[in-house]
């Protein structure tokens, strides 16, 4: 596939946090198709969420790094202004994103830094406060929301700039019923390339197109899979390759 139909590669990525006497990323690659839907599972400390990161510049931890992420075949080092946006992250405590009062201003703050027009602000804030069925809460201070609620927002404003590649990490944590059906309608719409972490085994199952994998050992701690399927598929490869007990 040509880099043209790659939405987000990583290219032999290592890192290694300052003063750690091991990578905590060690040749990492992975092809996530314009479209797809990518999940990163493993467990806690193997590094997903570094990982993740590496594809944001602006949020990626100091440290050694090794490797080249790009979008569309950019180095991401290279996107800079309105071209960062094209890479979108959500963090898994939305408090850590959300820095404005109301929920208004904290949808448009974005478009209001990059200079955007008040007519095409206004329209794009409009559009996906609809989608969310934000219009109860929409006037709201965003200290007054609930948990699901400001999750909901932290996408919504990301969605606003537009991105190509969303970055999602643990999305589903503490989310109601309707408020996960919300979220999920909204991914599976987005026409972009997503990469999700997630330990929600039924959300994994519904969504997922691609599966990266760590499948680490004390011994080999950078082992990681890239699997082209979902995550049920993944899991039954996954016993073929290394047996019942292995997997």
């Amino acid at each position: 596939m040509s880099d043209e139909g790659i939405a987000l590669a990583y290219d032999d990525v290592t890192f290694r946090y300052p003063g750690s006497r091991g990578d905590v990323l060690s040749g990492v690659s992975m092809a996530v198709p314009a479209g797809a839907f990518a999940l990163l599972v493993g467990g806690t400390g193997s590094g997903k969420s570094t990982l993740l990161s590496l594809a944001k510049p602006q949020i990626a931890p100091a440290g050694d790094r090794a490797g080249q992420v790009r979008v569309f075949g950019r180095p991401v080092d290279e996107l800079d202004g309105a071209e960062a946006c094209e890479v979108g992250y959500v963090f898994q405590d939305p408090d850590n994103q959300i820095v404005c009062d109301s929920v208004w201003h904290e949808m448009a703050f974005g478009l209001e830094n990059l200079g955007t027009p008040q007519g095409e602000m206004r329209r794009r804030v409009a559009e996906v406060s609809y989608f969310f069925g934000m219009g109860p809460w929409f006037h709201s201070d965003t200290d007054a929301l609930s948990g699901g609620r400001k999750q909901l927002l932290a996408l919504a404003s990301t969605l606003v700039m537009q991105p190509r590649v969303l970055l999602l990490d643990e999305p589903t944590n503490d989310l109601d019923v309707e408020t996960l059906s919300s979220l999920e309608a909204a991914l599976l719409e987005f026409p972009g390339c997503s990469v999700v972490i997630s330990h929600d085994r039924m959300f994994l199952d519904r969504v997922a197109t691609h599966i990266l994998a760590w499948e680490g050992t004390d011994e080999n701690p950078g082992n990681w899979y890239w699997f082209e399927g979902n995550f049920e598929q993944y899991q039954e490869n996954r016993v073929a390759r290394l047996g019942e007990d292995a997997a």
